[in-house]
């Protein structure tokens, strides 16, 4: 059996770390390159490194960035923000980002998704959605969650995997930042239609969320951010009560 994942966020505005709730209310969580360093020691499974600007403010990934995390971890990670084309992934990946993650452009032009998987293979490339329910409705959202779109999370979801994502790292902006749990039973929609790694985003609070995303929404991985950022959750910890919880588990 697969072992499930434990993946830290670092979200990137200005060169440092922060995290907010609902996608608003960003506060300072610290140096990005020593987080990573930790918790690539903390036993964490991999790392995904959001610019979080950089799409709204039209701006490149900072692959200098990317060059000194990668310097200091030996673990996968993903990279995301303001990716809209080819070279732009040539650059972080050769800079050692593992994987990239793919948002707003992947919406606006779909083609993207099968460019970079036939350049660059499946494994490399994530999909990236944020949703939240409008009239008992997921709809996909942009640009960090500000634009509203009229796109269908599962349909846009089948449609990504058809064109050769990887896999899909979801997160859900009712939830984020809120502490109360992950969207479980979207999770686990997701988890039945599709056929690649589901990662679960926005929600995280507590041990038993972790234990609950797994079980109920059958979620492949598990992303988290100010939990871990603040010392809240130890992964060494999280880790050992999943496992005590029959998660498979690399410890």
């Amino acid at each position: 059996m697969l072992t499930k994942r434990i993946i830290p966020c670092l979200d990137i505005k200005n060169g440092r770390t922060v995290k907010g709730v609902n996608f608003v209310d960003l506060r300072d969580a610290g140096d990005p390159v020593e987080l990573a360093d930790l918790y690539s020691k903390a036993g964490a499974d991999e790392l995904v490194f959001l610019d979080i600007s950089a799409t709204e403010e039209r701006r490149k990934t900072l692959a200098n960035l990317v060059l000194r995390v990668a310097e200091k971890v030996n673990i996968p990670f993903t990279v995301g923000g303001g990716i809209s084309s080819v070279e732009d992934v040539d650059v972080l990946l050769q800079n050692g980002a593992d994987k990239v993650s793919v948002n707003s452009s992947a919406v606006k032009n779909p083609q993207l998704i099968n460019d970079l998987a036939a350049k660059f293979g499946s494994q490399c490339i994530t999909v990236a959605i944020d949703a939240k329910q409008i009239g008992g409705v997921w709809k996909v959202h942009l640009v960090g969650g500000k634009v509203p779109t009229e796109l269908d999370l599962f349909q846009w979801a089948k449609e990504v995997e058809e064109r050769g994502a990887g896999e899909i790292l979801f997160t859900s902006m009712d939830n984020d930042g809120t502490k109360d749990g992950f969207a479980n039973q979207a999770l686990a929609k997701l988890s039945e239609e599709l056929n690649i790694p589901i990662i679960a985003s926005g929600g995280a609070g507590n041990v038993q969320h972790f234990v609950d995303t797994f079980k109920e929404g059958k979620a492949d991985a598990a992303l988290a951010a100010s939990v871990f950022h603040f010392k809240e959750i130890e992964i060494k910890d999280l880790k050992t009560e999943l496992r005590n919880n029959k998660i498979p588990v690399r410890l």
